[in-house]
């Protein structure tokens, strides 16, 4: 705790010499550093800053400017105040000159009515100031010790709000950049108070400064963050003027959650890493034998022999490219595999490619495949949403056969992208004809059939710059209904009619033939698939 110059004041050594504040009463919260006895004028330049200055004024100007002077040279000086001791130069008054000038700069003048012995003042004073600043050593040596072990340890984030709130006797809060809450460690405060329209208040509470108090809340708040990435801030509610120690435990608080947050996914980087070493093992083929990849898989936690294995491909919906693209599939197979162990699944997860995440699912002979999917598949696009297509691939007993399964649950991934996101997951027997137009996509004969059925107005769309292609497509998707399809196509009936005799004239196709109409949409489904083959 800072001594103030109320705590000073309050010694006994000063009562006894009969203390009145003649200027500043309302800034007796000022901090002192130090006592200094001085009987010159010429003093400022020997001060730091937070002394409290005591003189009898024997040697200070009767000229009001050089009064002036002085009381303006030790504000300028930092002092946090000047105590003048009556009887040898004042009587019972200070000079005007001096209480104004003190008033203007804003330096505390206390009267000191009775005569004392200065020594005994500073005395007191020091002796206070270095219990004080040991004390602080102190303090600041176990916060050392406790956020270096918790650091060291990779504790958890509640463990490191427990210990917040242990050392500062305040509630302690984690938010994220949305202003919404982590976790708390009250300290026994009622959560419906503390915590009560947390997101509209904490949007109130800003600052250009990594560390910050608010004084209407009440709010010591530090930025969380490391390498220029910041996810948070920690929030420490103690009141109207927080201490220096408080400071600077939430500063090493938040060190601490930085720290543990960098190790975590560091952590995790590195086991999606060497899982998907193993995967691509698998796939590639690169073991010169299996037994390797279940030695491999073995040793990361994950036994494969004797298991039932069902391979899950996760495809993110919109390719993309760059760096945010490599973040969603980062982040997309670290909360696979969070899911995973939430469930107590054992399971290799990491990245096939550019778009795709792998799954390897070991379960036990005696748990049911479905019931397992039906468990996992949610909660994947709970953390993921429609972002992603969840395929999987025909479960298999022996190494030899995963890679089959991947190869599948791959190609199911890549045709369940393009349709409606109306299943948790996907398999080979789900997608029908698009499942077998996107294995025959390679077929010379397939590629042909399209550009006989389609062709000409693919040509007429790219000579004309028009996209009638898609008009058709609304058109058979809708089963011909053409009022249904022209709202699709956000047209109106009469410009969407007219489309469409455009589309017959081109193609010399009657749209109003149900065999034709299956043609051309056999045709575009093969022009998706082949699309997306080129597209990759």
């Amino acid at each position: 705790m800072v001594l103030s110059l109320a705590d000073v004041l309050d010694l006994p050594v000063v009562r006894r010499a009969r203390p009145r504040v003649v200027v500043g009463a309302d800034r007796l919260d000022t901090p002192v550093r130090w006592a200094h006895v001085a009987e010159v004028t010429d003093l400022a330049h020997l001060l730091r800053g937070g002394e409290l200055v005591l003189t009898t004024g024997i040697a200070l100007p009767d000229a009001a400017a050089a009064l002036r002077r002085y009381v303006t040279d030790l504000a300028e000086a930092g002092v946090s105040g000047i105590a003048v001791e009556l009887g040898r130069k004042y009587r019972r008054r200070l000079p005007d000159a001096l209480v104004d000038a003190a008033r203007e700069a804003g330096v505390p003048v206390i009267c000191l009515e009775r005569e004392t012995r200065f020594v005994e003042i500073t005395e007191a004073v020091h002796s206070r100031v270095l219990t004080e600043q040991l004390e602080e050593l102190r303090a600041s040596e176990r916060m050392h010790t406790v956020f270096t072990e918790l650091s060291l340890e990779g504790a958890p984030r509640d463990r490191v709000l427990r210990e917040v709130a242990r050392l500062s006797g305040c509630p302690v809060v984690v938010e994220n950049l949305a202003h919404q809450v982590l976790a708390y460690d009250l300290n026994g405060e009622d959560p419906g108070v503390v915590l009560a329209s947390w997101e509209n208040r904490s949007r109130s509470v800003a600052s250009t400064r990594r560390t910050f108090h608010d004084p209407v809340t009440g709010w010591l708040v530090t930025t969380v963050g490391a390498r220029g990435q910041d996810w948070g801030r920690l929030i420490l509610v103690c009141g109207a003027s927080p201490t220096p120690s408080q400071t600077t435990l939430v500063e090493r608080a938040a060190t601490t959650l930085a720290l543990g947050r960098l190790l975590e996914r560091q952590q995790e980087s590195l086991e999606r890493q060497t899982h998907r070493t193993i995967i691509a093992g698998i796939i590639d083929r690169s073991y010169s034998d299996p037994e390797e990849a279940l030695v491999r898989a073995r040793a990361v936690g994950v036994p494969l022999a004797g298991r039932t294995l069902v391979v899950v491909v996760l495809r993110l919906r919109d390719a993309g490219t760059g760096l945010a693209t490599q973040a969603r599939l980062a982040e997309a197979a670290e909360n696979v595999a969070r899911v995973c162990r939430e469930l107590r699944l054992s399971a290799l997860v990491g990245s096939l490619d550019d778009l795709r995440v792998g799954v390897l699912l070991a379960l036990p002979a005696t748990q049911r495949v479905e019931r397992c999917l039906d468990r996992l598949a949610p909660l994947i696009h709970e953390h993921a949403g429609s972002r992603v297509v969840v395929a999987v691939g025909s479960p298999v007993d022996d190494i030899r056969r995963v890679r089959s399964s991947f190869l599948e649950a791959r190609q199911v991934a890549d045709v369940a992208v393009h349709q409606a996101a109306d299943r948790p997951y996907h398999r080979l027997f789900d997608l029908r004809l698009r499942g077998l137009l996107h294995l025959l996509r390679d077929d010379e004969r397939l590629q042909t059939y399209v550009e006989r059925e389609l062709g000409p107005l693919l040509a007429y769309d790219a000579q004309h710059g028009e996209d009638l292609t898609s008009i058709l497509r609304h058109y058979l998707d809708a089963g011909r209904n053409k009022a249904l399809a022209a709202s699709r196509a956000h047209l109106s009936r009469p410009a969407f009619y007219g489309r469409l005799h455009r589309i017959a004239r081109i193609l010399g196709a009657d749209l109003d033939s149900v065999e034709t109409c299956l043609s051309l949409h056999v045709a575009l489904l093969a022009l998706e698939s082949v699309r997306d083959r080129i597209s990759r």
